[in-house]
Formats: structure tokens, sequence, C-alpha cells
């Protein structure tokens, strides 16, 4: 346990942080265990700070909540609206014009995998509008897209992330009026919940998908590529990028190795393998990422021999 007490001095080391170097490096990160949340190591998790489109995992999982409870079909096809496209800025790689069809299913891989604002901003138009109904008087003043925003930060604050506020589906920064906003603490929260899910899992450990979209009767197809380069890598099959001018660069991993599988008289007891990574403001989001899950699994080691004890978690106060 002494090298789960020491790990935030020692980490600055293995990352090269020097005094007063660590907001050039990585401005604030979270390495911790799925199956618990235990934290192995943080360095100013509760700060708040831009995400970018870190966002888009709680869009998703909103997505994919609402879907499971009302046996939607996600192969359903829905109109790109022309608010989708104005509140996108620069990210449509798809290049999708209003009125365009594109399904659920495909608008999940474009936001998750590709970072579409478009293909975000489409989702939460949508489902935003089917909650409204049934939300009450205050719910149907808003728009649709308010509705769904209402949901991510109703999910922040279920999963505990009190210093979290979502203001779209996207991540980016509003020219005015409120700011968004989350820690690294928080949002590793929100990692742990939607790694949970089978679905949303599979989502984020695609490499490439091949996608389409029908624009007047004719069917395009484009192939989208993940920008979480780590995919595939290290045990990686998740989960999300994000960069804004005020985020920096972020990013959030997570690795899973072989279960560990023991005897206790004569029960089989296997206990699941996972780390969560999440990064904020890097100056090299990927190098960060390679070094903390290296480090990451070490402690993991180290803990996991002392028993997995759930006190003195490593946490910057």
């Amino acid at each position: 346990m002494r090298n789960v007490v020491r790990s935030l001095f020692i980490a600055m080391t293995v990352l090269g942080f020097t005094s007063g170097a660590e907001a050039q490096l990585v401005a604030a990160y979270v390495v911790a265990d799925q199956t618990t949340g235990y934290v192995l190591e943080a360095y100013k998790g509760e700060v708040k700070r831009q995400i970018a489109s870190l966002t888009k995992i709680a869009t998703g999982k909103v997505v994919l909540d609402w879907a499971s409870k009302t046996n939607t079909d996600l192969a359903e096809q829905v109109v790109v609206p022309p608010q989708a496209i104005e509140e996108a800025g620069a990210v449509n790689p798809m290049g999708l014009l209003p009125n365009d069809l594109m399904s659920y299913r495909d608008l999940l891989y474009a936001a998750l995998m590709q970072s579409d604002n478009t293909a975000a901003t489409t989702l939460a138009y949508y489902v935003g509008a089917a909650l409204r109904p049934a939300g009450g008087e205050r719910m149907r003043e808003l728009g649709a897209v308010e509705v769904f925003v209402s949901q991510m930060n109703a999910l922040a604050r279920t999963l505990g992330m009190e210093r979290t506020l979502f203001v779209n589906p996207h991540g980016l920064e509003p020219l005015k009026g409120l700011q968004p906003y989350s820690t690294a603490l928080d949002m590793v929260k929100l990692t742990a919940y939607a790694m949970k899910d089978p679905a949303f899992r599979f989502y984020v450990s695609q490499k490439e998908r091949k996608v389409s979209f029908n624009r007047g009767g004719q069917v395009f197809q484009y192939l989208l590529r993940n920008t979480n380069e780590l995919v595939g890598t290290e045990g990686i099959d998740g989960v999300k990028t994000g960069r804004t001018a005020k985020a920096g660069e972020c990013i959030i991993i997570s690795s899973q190795r072989e279960p560990e599988i023991t005897q206790q008289g004569g029960t089989t007891l296997v206990t699941p393998r996972r780390l969560n990574v999440v990064i904020l403001g890097a100056a090299d989001r990927i190098a960060a990422a390679n070094q903390l899950l290296s480090r990451g699994w070490t402690l993991y080691d180290h803990w996991a021999a002392a028993g997995r004890p759930m006190g003195n978690q490593a946490v910057e106060r």
C-alpha cells in the first residue's frame, strides 16, 4: 500500500513532470478501477475544466438508456434537422445536410467514434422531443435539445457528478451564456457507468465503421475512423477523445486484462480487471495516456496484492 499512498509524487516523476510544469503537460487526470470505482491515482481530479467532446459519452449513454427503456429500434431512420447543422461548427465530417436520413445507430457511431457534432445534435433533437411530453410543464416549455441536455445533467446528478454541467450534446463552448465543465473525478464516474453497458462498449471499441445516409433517395456511405487511435492496443477498447482551444487535448481510455481467477474452497472467484484513465488538458494526450496506463497497472497490481482495500484513495484534495 505504500506505493499507492506515494503514487502522486512518483507519477509526476514517471510522466516527466517538474515543479511548476504540470499544467503544461497534463492539467488533470484520474486512474481508477472500473469494477469498484477505487481511485488509484489522481492529479487535480476535482478541478473544474472544459472537457470538449468527452461530453459525448453522456450523450451516447442517454440515447442508449432511452432506447432500451422505450424499446426503440436503433435502425430507425431520422431526418437531420437544420439546427444540427447550425450547431455543429466545423465538426461535420460526413458533410451531412438538412433532410438527410440516417439511423440512430449510425448517428451513434458517428458521434462516439468520429466525434461528429451534427450526429450528436441530431440524436439530442429526436430523443429530447420524445422525452418532452412526459417531462411535465417545465419540460414542455423547453426545446427538444434543451430537454435532452437536462437528461444529461440528470444522469450526472444520479452518478454523483456534483461538479459537472452539460450545456449541449457535443461539448463545444458557447460564445455566450453558461459554459460547460466537469472534473476528471466526475468523468471517471461517467466512464464506469457507460462501460458497464455492452452496447456502449461495442460502439466505442470500433476502430473503423462503415455507415450510410440517404439524401434525396440516394444512399451514400462513409467510413468512420475512431479518433481514439489507442483503441486496439494494450487492451484498450474505448472510450473517447476531445479537443478545443479551452479544453486542450483530452482523452479517456479503458483497458482490460484477463480476469483474475482464484479458488476459495469449492468456489471459483472471477475478478474483472479493467482500468479507466481520464486525462484533461494534455499537451500530448496519447503519450500521457500510454504512460498513465502503464503506471496504473503497476499501481493496480500493488493494490490487488494488498487485498484491494477501499480506504486511503490516492486523490489530491
